[in-house]
């Protein structure tokens, strides 16, 4: 990278600045102007109609890109395995660990609470992959915390059946 800030690369093939095509002073020349041709010229014959423009982009035809479709059944209703109440958005549910049958995030967060003993300044949050943890917050920085405990939750190898179902609507491309 060169230090000058103009461009190029040490091997004298810096850019050129542009210059237009006719007079020396960068003015259209005599001719173009008595044609009254031009771009401005070709543009205003194109809006009017008189003359098709043609397209000067790529040589290659691509595609066009068509968006998948989703599926034609509705996604699966569920309730919860624990409290029995439905669950409004199976895609943040999570499998019971025992059953596989979905349960509220909340109300997984709650039943850890309950077997966990707390301190002060300790959480229980989702850390991904399916495991909650007991997370310590530092009080005079947010971004500094330490997960104390981890939970796995759900085991990757053995999927439930309604997360395969719901998979489909959530990674169609």
């Amino acid at each position: 990278m060169s230090g000058s800030g103009k461009g190029g690369d040490n091997r004298k093939n810096k850019r050129q600045p542009f210059k237009r095509k006719g007079g020396k002073d960068g003015s259209r020349s005599s001719r173009d102007n008595q044609k009254g041709g031009g771009r401005q010229a070709v543009m205003s014959l194109a809006a009017e109609g008189k003359i098709e423009r043609k397209w000067t982009g790529s040589l290659h035809e691509r595609p066009k890109w068509v968006p998948p479709k989703p599926p034609d059944t509705p996604l699966p209703e569920a309730s919860c395995y624990w409290c029995g109440k439905p669950v409004k958005d199976i895609s943040a549910a999570i499998s019971d660990p025992e059953s596989g049958n979905p349960v509220h995030f909340d109300c997984v967060i709650s039943r850890i609470a309950e077997r966990e003993n707390l301190e002060s300044g300790d959480t229980i949050s989702y850390i991904g992959g399916g495991r909650f943890g007991v997370v310590r917050h530092d009080p005079s920085n947010a971004k500094n915390f330490k997960i104390k405990k981890i939970f796995e939750w759900e085991n990757k190898e053995n999927r439930s059946e309604w997360r395969v179902v719901i998979g489909d609507y959530f990674s169609v491309t």
